[in-house]
């Protein structure tokens, strides 16, 4: 397994356990779909305890000065922050 094809399934995993997708919702995810305002399940209190799920089981820091609403807005660009956290 990739490095970016492990951090997509943790990333996936984390999803579905946070906000309650379930295994298919959170596979079925592409790099278009929305989250923050487009999942009913993804509300501001679920990106707290994601940002926390994220530094846990990726082994990464985020920085408050780091997010940005744009992070949130689909799953690739989730992804993409995820995998440019992973390799700093």
């Amino acid at each position: 397994m990739t490095e970016a094809s492990s951090v997509d399934a943790t990333l996936r995993a984390l999803l579905a356990d946070i906000l309650g997708l379930g295994e298919e919702r959170a596979a079925a995810l592409t790099e278009d779909s929305g989250l923050f305002g487009a999942l009913p399940e993804f509300d501001s209190m679920a990106v707290a305890t994601v940002l926390t799920e994220m530094e846990d089981r990726l082994g990464i820091i985020i920085d408050d000065d780091e997010i940005d609403s744009e992070i949130f807005e689909t799953y690739g660009n989730l992804l993409a922050f995820s995998l440019r956290k992973v390799t700093d």
